[in-house]
């Protein structure tokens, strides 16, 4: 496909980034050098919104961007000047960048462009940043430590340098302009990579977790975050809700709302928070157990209850199936046979609470140590 006589296309960014790390590569983006606007639509490309210059491919839908620069103009990340004009070089394009590691592109036939030492730091195992404009946008303070609980496990550690330019961006107030979905979409890749508790320990260090949720980083410490580091099994609502758990119930609430947390993961945090913690084989009773079943809406939602014994396990080493045969228990219950019996109305609610009870204590009775 012809992009105007002089364009090039260049591979650039993660895709170039995980291809030399031997990781699997999940998209690609490229960049276009020498093009324009409307070169792109006469060659069939769409455009992605109105005014920034990136575009799909309209048979692979990757994304192209036009070769750009940028200049602060404002506070946040939104407050920047774009030039996209055809003579912008690949190498100003890639110096905008976060991180050496991603200011890297390759051409059609796989040769390496690397004007700022990426490979270099591929090798050093170090997230380092490409110029002081790193320090221009808020949003690559989260976006780092997200890139370091993703590679911690390949030895990747931040830059010192680049720690404390996080540090400086943390103690501007920038980070207080960032959008609380953004915010949030960060935390949670972060906390759904390979090494979760690497998110919020960066985020201690440059202190940005001070900066944006005070009562959070007083309640992140060591403990804490090596529950974080045994919870690669659970989803990433999960590993929210432990991440959530050492703080009162009525802060997780509040941490909720300033990160606008979808409905799911805020929900499982609050009700965690608040049934903490659950009871071990030996201590439950049928009636408190019947009750956590009912405040876990276990007639309805049985994944909230399987959510929660997997949480505790992770938290306190103790296995919690006693509380999963309950609930399977529980739900065997059902009120055909009452209705039959003559049940109805408040008398019929009565009547299968109780026989719920009968079969969860059945059920603890049968599991008991």
């Amino acid at each position: 496909m012809t992009i105007g006589t002089d364009a090039q296309c260049f591979k650039v960014g993660g895709a170039v980034r995980d291809t030399l790390l031997g990781r699997p590569v999940s998209e690609v983006d490229w960049v276009v050098v020498g093009s324009t606007p409307q070169a792109m639509l006469d060659a069939g490309f769409s455009q992605v919104g109105k005014d920034f210059p990136v575009f799909l491919h309209p048979v692979t839908r990757e994304e192209y961007a036009l070769a750009r620069t940028e200049r602060k103009r404002g506070r946040g990340y939104h407050g920047f000047d774009i030039d996209a004009h055809p003579d912008v070089t690949l190498e100003e394009d890639l110096q905008r960048r976060d991180l050496t590691v991603n200011a890297m592109a390759m051409t059609e036939d796989g040769e390496i462009i690397d004007p700022y030492g990426g490979r270099h730091d591929l090798e050093a195992r170090l997230l380092r940043h490409v110029s002081p404009a790193f320090a221009e946008d808020p949003l690559r303070v989260l976006r780092t430590a997200r890139f370091a609980a993703r590679y911690h496990y390949l030895g990747f550690r931040v830059a010192d340098e680049t720690l404390e330019l996080m540090r400086q961006l943390s103690h501007s107030g920038e980070l207080g302009t960032l959008a609380k979905e953004r915010v949030w979409q960060e935390l949670q890749k972060g906390l759904s990579e390979q090494s979760p508790q690497i998110m919020l320990s960066t985020l201690q260090a440059c202190d940005a977790l001070p900066a944006l949720f005070p009562e959070w980083a007083e309640h992140t410490g060591e403990k804490l975050l090596a529950l974080l580091a045994k919870s690669t099994e659970l989803n990433v609502d999960c590993r929210f809700a432990l991440a959530t758990s050492a703080l009162a119930a009525d802060s997780v609430k509040k941490l909720c709302t300033q990160l606008n947390a979808p409905k799911a993961p805020s929900h499982l945090a609050q009700l965690y928070r608040r049934v903490l913690p659950l009871p071990q084989a030996d201590t439950g009773n049928a009636e408190d157990t019947l009750q956590l079943l009912e405040q876990a809406d276990t007639l309805r939602r049985p994944e909230l209850i399987e959510q929660l014994c997997a949480l505790e396990s992770v938290r306190t080493g103790g296995d919690y199936q006693h509380l999963l045969n309950a609930a399977d228990a529980m739900r065997a219950v059902t009120s055909d046979a009452l209705i039959a019996q003559g049940f109805s109305g408040k008398a019929l609610g009565e009547a299968l609470r109780e026989a719920r009870l009968q079969a969860v204590s059945d059920s603890l009775k049968e599991t008991a140590p």
